[in-house]
């Protein structure tokens, strides 16, 4: 019996997500961490990894085959993005690629034959990149409340508006854009009148206006407000059907739940990886401070948590490839498993990146070690796309039937 048949009677992994963690090891070991650090502080997109990856074709991972995409799931898409933040890219490396990924799953899924074999190919390819417009300053994660609006006059759709914490709107050339079609007041459900649409992001076109935001962590990735002032664009590229977005848009909410998880436990291995070899490393009082207890202990309490935050996240991503195919498994299940998922990871990152600068001592706070970059980044997780106060409420109310506090 074969090393890898040996590993796969006890792991939870696949073949096909072991291949994929093999392959993505190899692509990621160009990019050192002297090259994420550099782009850290330059604050410079990583164009080159993108590269890389669409020319090999691992954009298109969890896309239709018929399309050029691999015709894989979100369990391996989720292990592409785990095995790119660990092999020190962390968060900067994962989401230079992550709306490529979750962001095409609502347009795979309910888009036209026409946009699949327009849009699709060129996501896949690297030609455009895409981005991913929900958020709102005003509303925050009441989505149900978002202001912007798209007003259709005749063959267009004229949009007003403005989106905060929009991932690579600098280099995108599509967006999948959340907007209010029919207003609030009009509807007898505020889950109504919501579209979704995937439109050409020219910043060259008027109504267009950017403003990148100044972060903590993951610098070398840009965020950005957007403003719309009537920007117009064609009918054909409403996604699904008029009013329908908010049902559309959590297909790829709970992948995007998935995808985050495998960030960020990649994120909290490589910090873990870091804490360990210094620990060995470094000689104080004429021995390794990974033999003292206080050092060794809370890095060993990290890893059992990031193990079992693993559990979770692919038990996640599994039932939410297996939803696609077998209607017994209710979106409220999948729901709850990738959010779990979520801020199971998101908790067990946080302490494990914590836990590695405070075991370097006052090296912990220099560049050179990453593992304060790994610190600045590993908030993503925890706050984005969804805080983790808003997940422990939709456990007590879906999960424990509890009343709703809000």
């Amino acid at each position: 019996m074969s090393a890898r048949s040996r590993l796969m009677d006890v792991s939870i992994f696949t073949e096909e997500q072991l291949s994929v963690k093999d392959a993505i090891e190899k692509i990621c070991a160009n990019f050192p961490n002297k090259y994420w650090q550099e782009h850290d502080q330059t604050e410079r997109y990583p164009k080159e990894l993108h590269a890389t990856l669409a020319r090999d074709g691992w954009l298109g991972i969890a896309l239709p085959a018929e399309l050029g995409g691999a015709g894989l799931g979100i369990s391996e898409a989720t292990m592409m993005l785990q095995t790119v933040s660990q092999s020190g890219a962390g968060m900067a490396g994962a989401q230079s690629i992550h709306a490529n990924v979750y962001a095409t799953q609502p347009l795979a899924k309910f888009g036209t034959r026409g946009q699949l074999e327009n849009i699709i190919p060129k996501i896949i390819s690297g030609e455009s990149r895409a981005c991913f417009a929900v958020t709102e300053p005003g509303s925050g994660l009441e989505t149900l409340k978002l202001r912007t609006k798209a007003i259709r006059r005749g063959e267009k759709y004229h949009i007003s508006g403005q989106k905060i914490w929009i991932t690579s709107a600098q280099v995108a050339r599509k967006m999948i854009l959340l907007a209010r079609t029919t207003p609030l007041e009009d509807v007898k459900k505020p889950s109504e009148g919501l579209s979704m649409f995937c439109i050409d992001f020219d910043k060259s076109q008027p109504g267009l206006e950017l403003k990148r935001i100044k972060k903590m962590g993951g610098r070398a990735v840009d965020a950005n407000e957007v403003f719309f002032d009537d920007y117009e664009v064609p009918a054909d590229t409403l996604i699904g059907n008029e009013g329908q977005g908010f049902k559309i848009i959590l297909h790829g909410m709970n992948a995007e739940r998935c995808l985050l998880a495998g960030e960020a436990l990649g994120l909290g291995y490589a910090a873990l990886e870091k804490a360990a070899k210094y620990a060995k490393d470094r000689v104080v009082f004429g021995r390794p401070i990974g033999q003292n207890q206080a050092i060794a202990h809370p890095l060993s309490d990290a890893y059992m948590h990031l193990e079992a935050a693993k559990l979770s996240t692919y038990h996640g991503a599994r039932l939410y490839d297996a939803s696609s195919q077998d209607a017994s498994i209710s979106q409220q299940t999948v729901g709850v498993a990738c959010n779990s998922a979520k801020y199971l990871a998101a908790e067990a990152a946080y302490a494990a990146c914590e836990r590695a600068v405070m075991s370097h001592g006052g090296m912990g706070y220099a560049a050179e070690y990453d593992v304060e970059r790994y610190l600045r980044e590993c908030f993503v997780p925890r706050i984005a796309p969804i805080s983790r106060e808003m997940i422990l409420n939709f456990i007590s109310e879906k999960v424990l039937q509890l009343p709703r506090s809000y």
